[in-house]
């Protein structure tokens, strides 16, 4: 720590030094955090403008003439700024244009190794003024930014834009990775190279706004993107709602970085004296390619961004498929039976156990919205049902979806004017049920009142599956003001923020997954209040290879739900061994397995609890092979002293990758291989399966594969002989 102070105040000095000698140049300063570094400078005319973004250790020079418009950090519209503006707003008196002056900054250390930069910008004719904040997590080359933007003119101004930030990249080459997709093909990659012009990703969708896209992307600067090599940035916006990413290349080559909330439809009337603050734009850099970067992002959000990451998540069996909305007391207790024979720790009661009469959850038109538990289904209550679970010493959790209702309730029927839909228009449904307006207070009053009178009284719930099933396709309020109704978009997100934070610090014993529909909603903004999340119900292992290899470069395996199911229809190993690479479940109906099968799964249970769940929970992700460019798909964990590994590898084609270099080891270790997941009576086909060899054997010259048959599917675990 002593040792980056140094270098800090070294190259204070230097900029100093040259700013004295530079006539264009007021001030010179920079904020590095480990290997990413952004270089300022203040000019003459008390502009901000960016000199470099990325390697810390390249040094960058003042320019010799005042820098072009296009180098402002943060530009604003309307007063000479020619490309992509990160702030618009128009001025009480109808001036549509802004101008930004630096007036200082400050930097405090927070935590060790986190240290925060907050520069001030005020226009010189406006009491209006933005302050840029720049939190760097150095031990993960790590840099979160936002604004917050105040005024103190007589009356509103109105923000049209309010970009998280606006970083500037200079390379020959930019190669831009998004994470696509739609309902059951989420983060699926795609890879193109970017050309002048401006290239937006972003969702409209307002809420589960990540269905069709994540808000995280990949920059490679001079060529495409490798595991293990080249310059990279990756970036994750910390915002559930709509969203835009604007990759502005202009004239000269330069690359503008636009990130933040989408502006479409979200214009922001602010107050007087107001703050609006706009979410977090996470960045990391590598010079060791995306398997560092997203190294990195694990680190970092295994120490700051999610719940209890020390924790092992429960093994977990949910009912969904087995039963859907259709089970009673005994059926239930059946399946809790099959939890225990098997091994799981947790029972997951999904959708379907409340509403009454008429509005009875027997499916997903009826009932949403009703939360009193069904009479006819569990007639002697949740607290009841839990205790059966506990019994047979499985803990008990419970699906929520506070944020939607079904016209088919009593909900609606008593408050039709709490869902969001537009005056004069015909409501739209989505999945048979509407949204509700978190922008009013009595119904912020009425979901919160729904987790606590579902967890409160029922001590024994231990964990929360949080669904939403369907976006905005009407953005109206009935409580909002006509002229406020574009604060819609942002004000229901932050809401829902506080609602998920009030259900964390309430219940901080509740273990969560949020879903959405599968990974409708997917960022850094939600999963501070979550253990996990559903990256789809795409649960065809051979689909789920894609997703969850698309999750990993973001989010750590601990976070990333993985069941074992039917669907597809594929081996029942390799629905196991793809399970076994995240956080483990079961999702079917194990008393209609037969006994090969569930003994199957009770083998991969044990396994799990007792050799591979630490290595996922706690280990160091790396992707091996990948599936966009092999018949073979494989990645590993490596535990963080070196000691032990799990090794999979999955056949989504027929045909060979005949060896597989590792990654992570320690090269003067000696590891011996063994093959686990094996079938009774099946011998491994791995030569390696038995031998010892060092680390640097297999990573230079790997193992070798035997595999070549779609649906094949191995896991490999390594131990080093002390």
């Amino acid at each position: 720590m002593k040792n980056i102070l140094t270098t800090c105040l070294f190259l204070c000095l230097l900029l100093t030094v040259h700013a004295a000698d530079n006539p264009n140049v007021k001030k010179l300063f920079t904020v590095t955090s480990g290997e990413l570094k952004l270089t300022f400078m203040v000019g003459m005319d008390n502009r901000l403008y960016q000199l470099g973004f990325g390697d810390a250790a390249r040094e960058v020079e003042p320019p010799a003439k005042m820098p072009s418009r296009e180098w402002e950090f943060l530009p604003p519209y309307g007063n000479g700024v020619l490309t992509e503006p990160a702030i618009q707003a128009t001025h009480v008196d109808g001036n549509t244009s802004t101008e930004l002056h630096y007036t200082g900054h400050r930097t405090e250390a927070l935590t060790p190794g986190i240290e925060q930069t907050v520069i001030s910008l005020k226009d010189p004719a406006y009491p209006f003024t933005v302050d840029i904040y720049i939190k760097c997590y150095t031990d993960n080359s790590m840099m979160e930014i936002w604004n917050t933007v105040t005024h103190n003119e007589k009356g509103k101004v109105i923000l049209h834009r309010f970009a998280s930030a606006a970083p500037v990249v200079k390379a020959k080459e930019y190669w831009l990775t998004q994470f696509s997709g739609n309902y059951k093909r989420e983060a699926t990659l795609n890879e193109e190279r970017l050309s002048e012009g401006v290239k937006i990703l972003d969702s409209k969708l307002g809420i589960r706004a990540h269905q069709m896209r994540i808000p995280s992307f990949i920059l490679s600067l001079n060529g495409p993107a490798k595991e293990n090599e080249g310059e990279v940035l990756a970036a994750s916006l910390r915002w559930s709602g709509s969203f835009q990413f604007a990759f502005d290349v202009d004239w000269n080559k330069n690359l503008r970085l636009l990130t933040g909330m989408n502006p479409l439809g979200s214009q922001y009337n602010l107050e007087r004296g107001g703050t609006f603050t706009t979410p977090a734009i996470l960045y990391t850099y590598s010079k060791r390619g995306k398997g560092e970067a997203s190294r990195r992002f694990h680190r970092w959000a295994m120490a700051n961004a999610i719940r209890d990451a020390e924790k092992d998540r429960p093994v977990l069996l949910n009912n969904w498929e087995a039963t859907h909305c259709d089970f009673d007391e005994d059926r239930l207790k059946q399946l809790f039976d099959g939890a225990r024979q098997v091994g799981a720790e947790l029972f997951l009661l999904d959708d379907g156990w409340f509403g009454n009469g008429s509005y009875s959850r027997d499916d997903d038109k009826h009932g949403l919205g009703d939360w009193d538990p069904s009479i006819k289904k569990l007639p002697k209550g949740l607290s009841y049902i839990a205790k059966e679970a506990l019994k047979r010493k499985v803990g008990f959790g419970i699906w929520l979806e506070p944020e939607m209702v079904n016209p088919q309730s009593e909900l609606y029927q008593k408050h039709p004017d709490w869902i969001i839909t537009q005056p004069k228009r015909e409501p739209i449904l989505g999945r048979h049920q509407e949204i509700l307006d978190l922008t009013r207070p009595e119904v912020q009053a009425f979901e919160w009142d729904i987790i606590d009178k579902t967890l409160r009284p029922n001590p024994d719930i231990t964990y929360v599956k949080w669904d939403c099933n369907r976006y905005i396709t009407q953005p109206g309020s009935s409580y909002l003001q006509p002229a406020d109704q574009s604060h819609l978009w942002i004000d229901y997100n932050w809401a829902l923020y506080r609602l998920m934070d009030r259900f964390a610090k309430g219940f901080p014993n509740v273990m969560a997954m949020l879903c959405a529909g599968g990974s409708g909603r997917v960022d850094y903004g939600a999963m501070s209040y979550f253990h996990s999340f559903w990256p789809s119900d795409n649960t065809d292992p051979l689909g789920r290879i894609k997703i969850q290899w698309g999750f990993s470069h973001f989010f750590p395996a601990n976070t990333i739900s993985a069941h074992v199911t039917r669907m597809g229809k594929r081996h029942l190993k390799m629905a196991i061994d793809v399970a076994l690479s995240g956080a483990f479940g079961i999702d079917l109906a194990l008393d209609k397995a037969t006994a090969e099968e569930r003994a199957q799964i009770a083998d991969a249970v044990k396994l799990y609890k007792e050799r591979i769940r630490p290595l996922v929970m706690h280990g160091e992700l790396y992707r091996l092979v990948s599936p966009y460019e092999s018949p073979l798909a494989s990645l590993s964990y490596v535990s963080t002293d070196k000691q032990k590994a799990v090794v999979y590898f999955y056949q989504t084609k027929d045909g060979n990758e005949p060896r597989v270099m590792l990654g992570g080891l320690d090269a003067h270790k000696k590891y011996r291989v063994e093959e686990v997941s094996l079938a009774k009576g099946v011998a491994s086909r791995f030569p390696a399966n038995g031998k010892v060899f060092t680390g640097a054997e297999l990573m230079e010259k790997g193992l070798e594969n035997p595999l070549n048959t779609q649906f094949e599917s191995a896991v490999l675990i390594l131990v080093a002989n002390n």
